[in-house]
């Protein structure tokens, strides 16, 4: 019987074949070990040291809880399947130090966008350094500045501070009854761009209804006796007092209120006055004090309820926000079939978006106007009621009834 010989294979030959068995392999292996598309990298710029870590950290967790979403649920429809990869930094309280992160978020990572960085000082910054790089940030920053500059990558899912201010003066008034009902009234603001822009729209709205502004103050951020203010509150004999602060500020501002007993009504300009730190630091001095907010909770609880089961907390407005921002650039993403930032930019001008994220906010959808602006924006009010954030106004938004504090 004659036996088979081993003919001796030439290198060529062998490159050859163990190429077609690579083929051969790879036409074998499922499409989706064969083509895993390049994730796509989201720059997070948040304060998460610092007086303002809090914000920083609920913020982080919103836009965390939706990029695991979308992840899940399949990735990037309009890129494959490509998935999100967030690249978070800490841009500490300093403005200088969060345009030097952003800086070098975009030169090392390749970031298609940048989100953040919920203090307006700090996204301003930020914005000096995205513009230059034609990179698209979106924000939920509240000053004015941040679209009234006629940058054209700069996206604002919030209404801008100004109009929160004249809303949290409008919304109070409403609620007491009337201007007849409130003329006098005492306006507390730090000193930093979210501070000034709100404390203008109070203002304005203060001198529009022929109210007397007794009391109009700045301080500095991160004050540590507020009883000079306290006592010029006392000698004003306002009202009703309008103090916009971050969370620190806002436990000083309403502790001391309390304590003295100065039980006018107490409205807050957002920020400080409507995270749970502030019902867990001050306890019963808490309920009962309103706030203006941008966004709440409660509007959509079919969607925000799944980070409080995931945090073990309510969503505050923050993180909502930030949510949205995230969804919002995934849509643009999966609209332009990109992830080139001039793409997403282009997709999030051109677009309404009325899905996802966009019905957690009022009027539930969201269309930037040529600022940059989200022309649906709209402030509610909000009140604290045994540990939860209520909306009771406007009335088409309100989901329970304004509660009197008794003195």
């Amino acid at each position: 019987m004659e036996s088979k010989r081993n003919t001796p294979v030439s290198p060529q030959r062998r490159r050859m074949l163990g190429g077609l068995g690579a083929v051969g392999l790879a036409s074998a292996l499922p499409l989706s070990v064969r083509a895993q598309p390049k994730a796509v990298n989201v720059g997070v710029i948040l304060p998460l040291s610092g007086g303002n870590a809090q914000f920083g950290i609920n913020s982080r967790q919103g836009i965390e809880l939706v990029a695991d979403e979308i992840n899940a649920s399949g990735g990037l429809k309009g890129l494959g399947g490509a998935k999100i990869n967030l690249v978070v930094a800490d841009s500490t309280s300093t403005p200088t130090n969060a345009a030097t992160v952003a800086q070098r978020m975009i030169g090392e990572n390749d970031c298609c966008a940048i989100l953040g960085a919920f203090a307006s000082s700090l996204t301003l910054a930020i914005s000096e350094v995205t513009e230059r790089r034609r990179v698209p940030l979106i924000t939920m920053s509240y000053a004015d500045q941040l679209t009234g500059r006629g940058y054209k990558n700069v996206f604002q899912v919030t209404p801008k501070g100004s109009v929160i201010g004249k809303a949290q003066f409008d919304y109070a008034v409403e609620l007491a009854g009337g201007s007849s009902k409130v003329n006098k009234v005492a306006i507390l603001f730090e000193d930093t761009a979210y501070g000034t822009s709100t404390a203008s729209g109070l203002r304005a709205a203060a001198k529009a209804a022929g109210a007397e502004i007794v009391m109009d103050e700045a301080y500095p951020l991160g004050i540590t006796d507020v009883t000079p203010l306290v006592n010029k509150l006392r000698a004003s004999r306002a009202q009703m007092v309008f103090p916009v602060s971050y969370l620190n500020d806002s436990l000083l501002i309403v502790r001391a209120l309390r304590q003295q007993r100065l039980n006018m009504p107490i409205v807050g300009g957002s920020a400080g006055y409507v995270i749970p730190d502030f019902e867990k630091a001050l306890g019963d001095y808490a309920d009962g004090v309103l706030s203006i907010c941008s966004a709440n909770y409660d509007l959509d609880t079919s969607m925000t309820e799944r980070y409080r089961k995931r945090f073990n907390a309510f969503m505050v407005h923050e993180a909502v926000e930030h949510a949205v921002s995230l969804d919002v650039l995934a849509q643009s993403i999966n609209i332009a079939k990109s992830a080139k930032p001039e793409d997403i930019t282009q997709a999030l001008r051109s677009q309404t978006f009325k899905d996802g994220w966009a019905k957690t906010m009022t009027n539930g959808q969201i269309k930037f106007d040529e600022s940059g602006l989200n022309t649906y924006a709209e402030p509610v009010m909000v009140q604290w009621q045994k540990k939860e954030l209520v909306t009771v106004w406007p009335s088409k938004y309100a989901k329970g009834k304004l509660i009197q504090r008794n003195a």
